[in-house]
């Protein structure tokens, strides 16, 4: 069940000084499991499945011809209609009844997809590549390890991680986001795991964590391009995302494991965020890489990009 990469990729080593060199992209690849597949993909769309259920929606990087025939596309359980941003104001159009919730698997987590305006369902199969790679530090740190995962959502990362033996500190704006998290806790029987669950704007909750001195060994973050905090705080990703990474230097600890950075739907290469992260964290002795994940069609193994990012480990 474990991602693969691009094995002819070379790696990105964070140099001593931001390095203004062109260095190629780093694709992870996430697969299918049993409760997930992508179908196919094209012209602005793409066909999963989500459980049982067969969803068509926006997909702007799928620009080439779709494999399967229009009769295979209407088949769909639920159509996403209107606009492809992630501004809530979409709808979904079923082709028979469907439940308002349903559950869903991965490994020992449990959690609950609904269809919501942003055209999502409440988990992006893609970050199984980044879920693998976080749990299996976890696992062999043999020390205790604190994960801080900012704009956390529903939470699938947070109980991935505190499965796998860290304590964790979620943070999302959201109040449903949160409650959602919470839900997917209870599913799981993770109930007893140490997680705290806060509800607070990502910048706001690190400033405060930086002032206070409070360290972790590994810290997540998938912000939005665009986004308000629950006391109308704005995060515009250009403008925020240096004085946060600035402050996830500050939160790492003296034996730090790893970062995860993703940034979804925003026009921007992911050489800017390894730029960036370069000359953030460019002392951290380790392993920055920087590229793109990237969803593989069950049936003919072909690559479908949605998102960049960069990440730290600890080598």
């Amino acid at each position: 069940m474990s991602s693969s990469s691009s094995s002819s990729s070379p790696s990105l080593r964070a140099p001593a000084r931001p390095s203004s060199a062109v260095h190629p992209a780093l694709v992870l690849e996430a697969g299918g499991w049993d409760d997930f597949a992508l179908i196919d993909s094209g012209h602005g769309r793409k066909l999963e499945r989500y459980g049982s259920i067969v969803v068509d929606r926006p997909e702007p990087q799928a620009m080439w011809t779709p494999r399967l025939p229009d009769s295979e596309w209407q088949r769909a359980d639920a159509v996403f209609t209107g606009t492809d941003e992630d501004d809530g104001h979409g709808r979904w159009r079923a082709s028979r009844t469907l439940p308002e919730a349903w559950e869903m698997r991965y490994g020992p987590a449990r959690f609950i997809c609904r269809f919501t305006g942003f055209r999502h369902v409440g988990v992006f199969p893609e970050q199984r590549a980044h879920w693998d790679w976080m749990t299996d530090r976890i696992r062999t740190a043999g020390r205790p390890v604190r994960v801080l995962n900012l704009f956390g959502y529903t939470g699938l990362a947070s109980l991935l991680c505190a499965e796998a033996g860290a304590k964790v500190t979620h943070v999302d704006a959201s109040k449903k986001a949160i409650a959602w998290a919470r839900e997917n806790q209870v599913l799981s029987g993770m109930e007893g795991l140490p997680i705290r669950w806060i509800l607070d704007d990502a910048v706001k909750f690190a400033a405060r964590e930086e002032r206070r001195g409070s360290k972790y060994e590994g810290i997540i973050l998938d912000p939005p391009k665009f986004g308000r905090g629950p006391k109308g705080e704005v995060w515009d990703l250009f403008e925020s995302l240096y004085e946060m990474l600035r402050l996830v230097r500050a939160m790492m600890s003296d034996e730090p494991l790893f970062i995860a950075l993703t940034a979804y739907a925003i026009r921007a290469s992911f050489l800017a965020t390894h730029r960036l992260s370069a000359e953030l964290w460019g002392d951290l002795a380790g392993r920055l890489e920087s590229g793109e994940l990237a969803l593989v069609e069950a049936e003919t193994g072909k690559l479908l990009p949605t998102s960049m990012f960069t990440r730290w480990s600890a080598e």
